[in-house]
């Protein structure tokens, strides 16, 4: 095996267990897909990984290693990215407020989910694609792969490929998660605890922008 090539093994390994950690992606996930459905939460995982393209693209121009050494650059890129894991954790709580009790019934479980069309699948692709791009912990992870893991002499071929691959399963663990979270199970489960989801999810999401301010 060549120097790369070894690389590649190591990449690989590192990105699985980056990927089912739970974190920003994994719990607006959950709030899609479990509040609006399948289709939705499939979306939202494209979403997701397309915007894992975001983070490619400025690490293969070279751009990753300027923000890396510029210390503005690299508190604003994280600031906006906390700014908006707040913004839609504070989203989710006003949502589950605004649209009615803690509470449904069973007997109007799919129809409340089925006919909530204020967010449409563009929406949600929107969601997971800035939720990723804006995400400064996915930002962190790709600097340090490719300026200390991924070595400059690595063929750009490769790089590239690497790049893909990441993206490629970030949409199939996502998928999967979408999946196992909309059965008929999880149905029932989110007719009872529609609200407390929203409000479950969006603390996350404020608390984990927090820490992100917290550590710069």
């Amino acid at each position: 095996m060549n120097v790369w090539g070894s690389e590649i093994a190591v990449v690989v390994a590192i990105i699985v267990l980056a990927v089912i950690s739970p974190g920003p992606d994994f719990a607006i996930i959950v709030r899609n897909g479990l509040l609006y459905g399948r289709k939705n939460g499939l979306f939202t995982a494209l979403g997701i990984a397309s915007g894992i393209s975001v983070h490619i693209s400025y690490t293969l121009l070279g751009l990753g290693y300027a923000v890396a050494k510029s210390a503005w650059l690299l508190e604003a890129a994280k600031y906006l990215g906390a700014a908006y894991l707040v913004y839609l954790g504070c989203m989710s709580i006003y949502s589950s407020f605004k649209n009615g009790s803690a509470k449904l019934s069973l007997e109007n479980a799919d129809s409340c989910l089925s006919k909530n069309t204020s967010y449409g699948n563009f929406a949600a692709y929107k969601n997971g694609f800035l939720c990723n791009a804006l995400n400064p912990k996915t930002a962190m992870f790709f600097l340090a792969l490719f300026t200390q893991v991924i070595s400059p002499s690595t063929p750009k071929s490769v790089q590239i490929g690497i790049g893909i691959f990441i993206s490629g399963i970030h949409l199939l663990w996502f998928s999967l998660v979408v999946l196992l979270l909309t059965n008929s199970k999880s149905s029932k489960f989110v007719a009872k605890s529609k609200a407390w989801i929203e409000r479950g999810v969006g603390g996350s999401l404020i608390g984990l922008g927090t820490k992100v301010v917290c550590d710069i």
